[in-house]
């Protein structure tokens, strides 16, 4: 088992302090021969920043990695402990005898508040998450 997740990127500009790389992210279907017909298929370009490395130009092809435990965690944080928020929600504002509809109104305000928490720590965020890069 891999412990890193790789991607293949392009630098695509250089700074004294980051470097920033474009990913491709492909749906598994974006390789069918028919893709372009059925319209399921996608492919997405992402931006990911880095800190300045030496010996790196624009327009270089470089893997971006990343620790799988990192890839592990952002799963938790963005899809298991909302899930979570909102059952425990669900839970907690029917046991207070809650009329359904304001259950499940505020049991989604609670992961709105979730994901805004999120985001305030979102520097904090993307310091833990450190991609790195090697030449191909």
């Amino acid at each position: 088992m891999e412990k890193e997740i790789s991607h293949s990127g392009k630098i695509v500009e250089i700074t004294p302090q980051q470097m920033v790389v474009e990913i491709v992210s492909e749906s598994a279907c974006s390789s069918c021969h028919a893709s372009a017909l059925c319209g399921m298929a996608e492919i997405k370009h992402k931006k990911i920043e880095l800190p300045a490395q030496v010996g790196y130009s624009i327009g270089e092809e470089v893997w971006v990695n990343l620790k799988k435990t990192m890839g592990m965690k952002a799963v938790w944080l963005a899809y298991v402990l909302p899930l979570l928020v909102l059952i425990a929600g669900v839970l907690l504002f029917s046991a207070l005898g809650m009329a359904e509809l304001l259950c499940g109104l505020a049991s989604l305000a609670l992961v709105a508040l979730y994901y805004l928490i999120i985001f305030l720590f979102r520097n904090k965020l993307k310091n833990e998450y450190t991609f790195y890069i090697k030449k191909k």
